[in-house]
């Protein structure tokens, strides 16, 4: 996993990727058989069978790190029409970036350049999409991914090698928008869902109120969280810093002593993407904008990124 930085690092060792606005996936195909694992280690092969076809045209076995991504008919990533797998207007696809086996054999030792030489070798001729090294300095691949619109670069190094569930310096990524995961913690009532949701991220073990997301939901996407966090109410509230009333900003973000009552507390379980213009002087968010659901990652790994 990349760790967040802000600015892209500069030098030979550094290749460069979109960061793709999709689901975090690893593909295995063994024999005749596909399976795709989310990156919490959830079987999501059912729900993807646009992907299953495509990784099953791989001429050999081999278990490949990619995105699954839904593009419009411009090409586009939309990360919000991957929570409507239904839509016509969007392909699901997969998009390949490391190969972790072939054939049987472990590459996590080898270096990226190499891993990536047989992963190009691999997906030629089948449907499973390469993400291709950018070309260009960090300047002028920042300024062209901004320009398209797309979320992020990833920066990686060329000799590292493939480290198992943990972030690692040898990958960093850059997000252009605000945007990162956050875990929802309780939710103020309207009618039968909700008027907007509490969300935070976890440090040293104890969650944190960042703050409140009105914004951003259609109906339908409103039902789908509310579905997930109804049957998990609590009593007690998860944020170790609610209520924060002495540090509400006059942007509103804050939650008071009075409102707490007017809250309902959930088990910090699921987790959410969301976009905000900034963070306060209280630590808040502004502008919060629900962007989607992530049921591709655990509550325990949401932190505050730089």
């Amino acid at each position: 996993m990349a760790i967040a930085a802000t600015v892209l690092p500069e030098g030979p060792e550094w290749l460069y990727e979109v960061k793709w606005d999709g689901y975090r996936t690893i593909a295995i195909k063994e024999g005749g058989k596909v399976t795709l694992a989310s990156r919490n280690q959830k079987n999501v092969t059912a729900q993807y069978p646009s992907v299953v076809a495509s990784v099953a045209g791989l001429g050999t076995e081999a278990v490949l790190d990619g995105e699954i991504v839904a593009l419009d008919e411009e090409g586009r990533p939309s990360f919000q029409a991957l929570q409507h797998r239904t839509t016509t207007k969007h392909r699901i696809v997969f998009y390949a970036f490391d190969l972790l086996h072939e054939r049987g054999r472990d590459l996590l030792k080898e270096p990226l350049e190499e891993r990536r030489n047989r992963l190009v070798r691999i997906v030629s001729g089948s449907r499973v999409l390469l993400s291709e090294p950018l070309p260009g300095s960090p300047e002028q691949i920042a300024d062209a991914v901004r320009g398209l619109g797309l979320e992020g670069v990833v920066a990686k190094r060329r000799h590292s090698r493939y480290e198992l569930g943990r972030r690692s310096d040898a990958w960093v990524k850059v997000r252009f928008a605000k945007r990162q995961e956050f875990v929802i913690g309780g939710y103020k009532p309207a009618d039968a869902t909700f008027d907007s949701i509490l969300v935070g991220y976890y440090d040293r073990k104890k969650l944190w109120f960042a703050g409140k997301v009105r914004a951003g939901f259609t109906p339908y996407l409103r039902a789908e969280v509310f579905k997930g966090i109804a049957p998990i109410g609590t009593s007690r509230c998860p944020f170790v810093n609610l209520p924060n009333a002495g540090k509400r900003s006059r942007w509103g973000e804050g939650v008071t002593e009075e409102e707490m009552v007017q809250l309902r507390w959930v088990k910090p379980q699921v987790v959410v993407e969301v976009s905000f213009t900034e963070w306060t002087a209280e630590n808040n968010l502004r502008h919060a904008a629900f962007v989607g659901l992530r049921h591709d990652k655990g509550p325990g790994g949401v932190k505050r990124e730089s």
